[in-house]
């Protein structure tokens, strides 16, 4: 499709990211928009709201003036609120996916876990997000968030097994990747008999990563409508290689 025509049907992009606190959200959003600076807030009324880092209205849409192509939602996750917050997400959720234009709909979600956490695990909350929670046609990205905190213990376990200590600190990425998709968390978050709708995929991202490539790249490759794809390969200007790629194959 013509880019212009496809402005003007879908307009902007929009992202639902989800996620407990501290998990590098705004973070996330800023590096993908290539911006330092805090978002715009705008309310259901498309009134301007000031910002408050750690303040969630789900309804609101986050607008960065370095792209405003994308809009999107933001979520505290429900470790804090509970069930009325899960509730909340819930009906956004099923609210958007029912919009008649494509426009309204929510075209993605990124959720965020980090793994800086004690425990590293899946809280009762983002259990209940993928069983309970019924996100229809919508792309679910997984982003493992933080996850360099697991590579202390890729590296002494890699020292354990008599790897020099160069060759460990250059193989603990690797090492700590590996453990992880063989680890009983991703066997939790694919298993279809008790996830009602499973994320589509998952990439990890580092605490000090600025390179949002592989979530720019997985994102256009799960995306399964193509002026989806197309418009969002078009909103992002953090790898031309994907632009140039996409404009190949569609």
């Amino acid at each position: 499709m013509d880019p212009s025509n496809l402005r003007q049907r879908i307009e902007r992009f929009r992202i639902l990211i989800v996620g407990r606190a501290n998990a590098g959200k705004t973070t996330i959003l800023q590096r993908v928009c290539k911006t330092r600076e805090n978002p715009e807030i705008y309310n259901s009324a498309g009134e301007k709201v000031r910002f408050q880092r750690g303040a969630h209205d789900i309804s609101n849409e986050m607008v960065f003036r370095s792209n405003p192509g994308f809009v999107f939602h933001d979520s505290r996750g429900f470790e804090a609120g509970g069930q009325p917050e899960f509730d909340k997400v819930k009906a956004f959720i099923a609210n958007h996916a029912k919009e008649r234009r494509l426009k309204d709909r929510i075209h993605v979600i990124w959720y965020c876990i980090p793994m800086d956490e004690d425990f590293r695990a899946f809280t009762a909350g983002e259990v209940k997000f993928f069983s309970q929670c019924d996100t229809g046609n919508i792309a679910v990205i997984v982003l493992f968030t933080k996850f360099d905190a697991l590579y202390d213990d890729a590296f002494a376990e890699l020292i354990g097994k008599g790897v020099s200590r160069k060759d460990a600190e250059a193989l603990a990425p690797q090492h700590a990747e590996a453990a992880f998709d063989n680890g009983p968390q991703l066997k939790l978050l694919y298993n279809r008999k008790g996830n009602q709708r499973p994320p589509r995929c998952h990439i990890y991202m580092d605490k000090d990563d600025a390179d949002c490539r592989p979530l720019i790249e997985r994102t256009a490759e799960t995306l399964d409508n193509d002026m989806l794809k197309q418009m969002f390969v078009l909103t992002q200007r953090t790898t031309l290689e994907v632009c140039i790629r996409y404009a190949v194959e569609m």
